[in-house]
Formats: structure tokens, C-alpha cells, sequence
């Protein structure tokens, strides 16, 4: 597909500062339009953040009866450091294809990319709403390879079947002042905070749900260091449209493809964003979408861009297919493993 070619053919930058920041509806790194003077079939993609869904980075499992389920084929064992070690390794391939920006989760997602139940304790987080060392560790090696690789970080807090894992809601609004807290400290200006993934899915504290969580990105814009904050917004699950609080307060509108079957389908849905954004001039991110057909002229991906919308790219194996070639099913295959991959990469 010549979209995709014209996308995913930039080089790499090689600087260690990149800096996100958003003009009108438009993305801009270090002062620049993204994918600058681009346009494709006479739409414009400059100003656009195409994305992929890596939220598995840092994953980890601290309960001993699910861990032995992500186990590495080659030595039986599951192993934190090492996934994020392959996830580094990648990520200049990503970025040599022109990939900007990558969904990454302090609760990560499903491993098996959708589940009913999550019994395994994947969590950065502790009850009180401190951070665990260890996960910021992880995390902060990815955030800074990032920087050095001209690359944007979404950065999520909660995910829905681990929420629970925080005892009230004075922990889960501590997470996130720590989180903002420890972005800043860093000097980031790569990130976007991402209060949780799909606020319209069932949260177990009600601060998480669409009509309080906007309450959260109140208050990351509430907190500054040296005169900077970080940009802040939430995500909606498949074909649902942000809440009037979340669009009033958020920099940018997160909404997914889940579930929206179809190009037809896509453009309706945007439709529907954009009606309900009105006068707020602001980027809207497609930051997860299962649906594909890349081999095709109209699909989620190319509906999304002719509107002025960025994609993000949600692969995902069910185990039947190959457990391992999906970005959010564990253990991860980094690289571009599966044809879906390359087909997501190559034109």
C-alpha cells in the first residue's frame, strides 16, 4: 500500500531530546509538524502520530500461579528484564519504518489480548498508589531509548482487571500524581500521559469511570515543574465517544477501532468524535485498532487518515495462531515476526 511506504520510510533521528507538543489539531516534534510536507491521495498526514500498541513492555507477573503461563519457549521460564531487553532491540526497526509513537502501560493489557478474567498481578503499582522500583526501572529505560530515537510514548497508568489491585481511591489519585510526578522529574517532553485504557470498560474504582475521570487529567494539568506539564488525556473503548468532561479537559481525544467493523463504520464513528469535540480544535488518536485489511484501498487505517486522524496498530495472537507473534501476547516477539507485521511495515 503506498500509504504505508510513503509513512514508514523516515530516517531516524540522532539527538537525545525529542519533544511532543501539539498546534491545533496537528502533533509537532521538536518545534516541526510530523511527517512534515506529507500528504497522501491529496490528505494531509502531516501533523498526524501513528502509533502501535506495545503496552507489554514492562510486563511482569507476581502471582505465582499464573507466571509459568508466559514462559520463554527456549528456557521454560518467565523473565521481566529480558522482554524488555527484546523490546529495546526492536525499536530502532520500528522507527527505521517510520513508526513515531508506541502505547506503552504501568498495568499493562490482556496477554492474551482479550480476557474476561485477569487472575495474573501485572501492576507497577502498589495498593497505596506508590511505584514499584523495579517497573520504573524497566520504564525508564524504554522512555529514554525513545527520546534518543525521536519517538513518542503514551504512557498509560490503569488498565481495567487490575485497577482492583489498589486499595481505594486516594491510592489511584496518588498513582497518578506519582507517575506525573516521575515523568517530570526526568525531564521527559516525549510522553503523553494516558490517565487509563478504555474508561468506559468497567473500573472497579469509580474516579476511573467516564463520568469522574476526568477528574485525573485535572489533575496531571494541576501539576507543573519548572513551568512544564505534561499533556494528558484518557481512552474509550471501540466506537465510543469521550464524555463532554473528558473532551472539555483533555489535550487530546484517545478513542479504538475495537469493534468498529469496517472503513464505512470508522468514518461515522469520527464523525461522531469530531461532533462531539466541536469547537475544540484538538488531535484525535486512534491509539488501538484489531482491524487490518491492509491488502485493501479502504480500510480503518486509510478512513482514519483521509479524516485527519492518527492510527495506532493493535496486533494481537489469539494462542491458536501462534501465541507469540502478537505485540500484546505474551511472551512477546518484538521484531517484524508475522506477516501481519510486515504487513503493517511494508507497502
Amino acid at each position: 500500500m503506498r500509504l504505508l511506504a510513503l509513512l514508514f520510510t523516515v530516517a531516524v533521528v540522532s539527538h537525545a531530546e525529542t519533544i511532543v507538543s501539539i498546534q491545533g489539531g496537528d502533533f509537532h516534534l521538536n518545534g516541526r509538524p510530523t511527517y512534515a510536507g506529507r500528504e497522501w491521495q491529496g490528505h494531509r498526514i502531516e501533523g498526524l502520530l501513528m502509533n502501535s500498541r506495545m503496552v507489554q513492555g514492562i510486563f511482569d507477573d507476581r502471582n505465582r500461579e499464573t507466571v509459568k503461563n508466559w514462559a520463554y519457549p527456549d528456557t521454560g521460564k518467565w523473565d521481566a528484564e529480558r522482554n524488555t531487553r527484546e523490546f529495546i532491540v526492536a525499536m530502532p526497526e520500528w522507527r527505521a519504518h517510520g513508526l513515531l509513537a508506541f502505547t506503552l502501560n504501568l498495568q499493562g493489557g490482556s496477554p492474551y489480548g482479550y480476557s474476561k478474567d485477569q487472575p495474573w498481578h501485572n501492576s507497577a503499582i502498589n495498593d497505596d498508589g506508590t511505584l514499584r522500583d523495579d517497573d520504573l526501572s524497566r520504564a525508564e529505560k524504554i522512555i529514554a531509548r525513545a527520546d534518543e530515537l525521536g519517538m513518542v510514548v503514551i504512557l498509560g497508568v490503569f488498565y481495567f482487571g487490575q485497577d482492583q489491585r489498589l486499595k481505594d481511591e486516594s491510592a489511584v489519585v496518588a498513582a497518578v500524581e506519582a507517575t506525573t510526578r516521575w515523568v517530570l522529574a526526568h525531564k521527559w517532553q516525549n510522553v503523553l500521559l494516558e490517565v487509563n485504557n478504555e474508561a468506559n470498560v468497567k473500573y472497579d474504582h469509580a474516579i476511573l469511570n467516564p463520568d469522574r475521570v476526568h477528574e485525573l487529567i485535572q489533575r496531571v494539568k494541576g501539576i507543573a515543574v519548572d513551568g512544564r506539564r505534561l499533556l494528558v488525556g484518557t481512552s474509550f473503548g471501540g466506537g465510543a465517544v469521550p464524555t463532554s468532561q473528558v473532551i472539555e479537559h483533555s489535550d487530546f481525544l484517545l478513542i479504538h477501532g475495537n469493534g468498529v467493523k469496517g472503513p464505512d463504520a470508522m468514518r461515522k464513528f469520527i464523525a461522531k468524535v469530531k461532533a462531539a469535540r466541536g469547537d475544540r480544535n484538538i488531535p484525535i488518536v486512534v491509539n488501538e485498532d484489531d482491524h487490518f485489511d491492509f491488502d485493501q484501498p479502504d480500510n480503518n487505517f486509510t478512513a482514519a487518515v483521509k479524516e485527519h486522524v492518527s492510527w495506532g496498530y493493535f496486533d494481537f495472537r489469539m494462542k491458536s495462531e501462534g501465541f507469540d507473534d502478537g505485540y500484546q501476547s505474551v511472551p512477546v516477539n518484538w521484531g517484524l515476526s508475522s506477516a501481519r507485521k510486515k504487513e503493517s511495515s511494508l507497502s
